[in-house]
């Protein structure tokens, strides 16, 4: 059986994004939009796409949540001998998608990554539910595992372990800051019109184009 997608179309007629309107500091648009998505009816605003590309020039994608951000770079948090840990240890290229769906927006964001500080992840780790904790101190990410019963045995015996007792906070799970070196704000148009500005960053400054769509 062919399930036919070729005639799903919807018309983008939300909002617009002119010349006057875009800010010129890249960041400040992100969170004004971001802000937005928070306000909406957007599912899990803070949700992206983190695109990385394995020894073999494989790219590689998935969704991750963003924990902060300033003008320094926007931070996420996994375990770092995971599949996309070991990817951007070789090559920190990466880039993020965010995908407002219900405000027919995305914003795409290209840039190099580094790990923050041991502190810094330590408290981000303790600042999680306690469930959270204990899921990331069982979970060698991204092996293959038998069966599910046995991660969750994993679990229950960390959770009698550590009854009463701080999570210890696993020495190979920690954040990542992404700095930017280009963005893409992208609004949906009707007629796939859409309005598509591009910010590349030429030393401290930021150009900014206005794209075809």
């Amino acid at each position: 059986m062919k399930t036919d997608v070729s005639s799903l179309r919807n018309e983008y007629l939300k909002s617009s994004l002119a010349d006057s309107d875009i800010l010129a500091d890249p960041i400040a648009q992100f969170t004004a939009w971001l802000e937005e998505a928070m306000k909406s009816e957007q599912l899990e605003p803070n949700a992206m796409i983190l695109g990385t590309v394995d020894d073999s020039d494989q790219p590689h994608q998935r969704t991750v949540l963003l924990k902060g951000f300033d003008a320094d770079g926007f931070i996420f948090y996994t375990n770092y001998k995971s599949n996309k840990g070991l990817q951007v240890e070789k090559n920190p290229k990466v880039n993020l998608l965010f995908p407002w769906y219900h405000l027919q927006r995305q914003v795409i964001i290209c840039g190099s990554v580094s790990q923050v500080s041991t502190e810094e992840s330590k408290d981000y780790f303790h600042s999680r539910p306690r469930g959270s904790q204990l899921s990331a101190y069982v979970s060698n990410q991204s092996e293959v595992i038998p069966s599910r019963q046995e991660l969750e045995e994993k679990l229950e015996n960390a959770e009698a372990n550590f009854t009463d007792k701080k999570v210890p906070h696993p020495e190979q799970w920690g954040g990542y800051r992404v700095a930017p070196i280009s963005f893409e704000f992208w609004q949906g148009r009707e007629s796939r019109l859409h309005d598509r500005f591009y910010f590349q960053k030429e030393n401290t400054d930021w150009k900014i184009s206005r794209l075809s769509p």
